[in-house]
């Protein structure tokens, strides 16, 4: 007999403490004072952002090798000629029977990889199952962000997305000066929970959003914000 998914139905009742019910100049008030905690706690997090893009780099000497849709590729070729790379260690190890639900929510909620890629930017997943695995899960979930089986790598245990307790989900950024790859952040567990729009994975690279108004290394080429903005499809 097939299991049932039960969904629980919440009912008030007289005895169920509700929010309070106000006019709607309480309301403003109120939601007005929450606001301003609210910007507040943004131009932190701004500030926390502009301190992230001046965190130190450490150099990729190591040769790290992957399996695509076009064969062997190189950490160099994940960056498919683009400056930065954010590369998502999603947990599907060889021997696991299905995917990690967690990874599988944070790839349905990754953005559209044009406007990423408009500002010189890739965006890959990683997994260590054998890559013919990969592609079949793709077209499952429909999801069309490039795949990269890091099997044969030690890609996944040198920047701890294989445990001695197994697999572990990531998120890590690279950025290459030429040929040259530096390791500039690195987060997991709740730290890749409020990733979702272009901007929450532009924060986390070295260049930022590339707008004008952020607090970056004078090397970080600017434009003003909004104008960079396009269709994904006209680009």
């Amino acid at each position: 007999m097939p299991s049932l998914k039960v969904t629980r139905t919440l009912s008030y009742s007289e005895e169920t403490k509700m929010n309070p019910i106000v006019n709607q100049q309480d309301w403003r008030q109120a939601h007005l004072a929450f606001r301003e905690r609210e910007k507040k706690l943004m131009r932190q997090q701004d500030k926390l952002n502009a301190e992230r893009r001046e965190l130190p780099w450490q150099k990729i000497e190591k040769s790290y090798q992957f399996m695509g849709a076009d064969g062997n590729a190189s950490l160099l070729d994940l960056f498919d000629g683009r400056k930065q790379l954010l590369v998502y260690n999603f947990m599907y190890g060889p021997d696991a029977e299905s995917p990690c639900i967690g990874c599988s929510m944070m790839v349905d909620n990754m953005p559209h990889v044009a406007h990423l890629h408009a500002r010189d930017t890739s965006l890959v997943l990683v997994a260590r199952s054998p890559y013919e695995r990969l592609p079949v899960l793709s077209e499952r979930m429909g999801w069309e962000l490039p795949w990269y089986s890091s099997y044969n790598s030690d890609f996944n245990r040198d920047f701890g997305a294989t445990t001695d307790d197994g697999e572990m989900f990531a998120l890590n950024v690279f950025i290459r000066i030429g040929d040259d790859i530096y390791h500039s952040y690195g987060t997991t567990n709740r730290g890749v929970e409020y990733l979702g729009s272009v901007f929450t994975y532009l924060d986390l690279t070295p260049m930022g959003r590339q707008e004008s108004w952020e607090k970056s290394p004078e090397w970080v080429p600017q434009t003003p914000p909004y104008q960079w903005w396009s269709l994904h499809d006209e680009y």
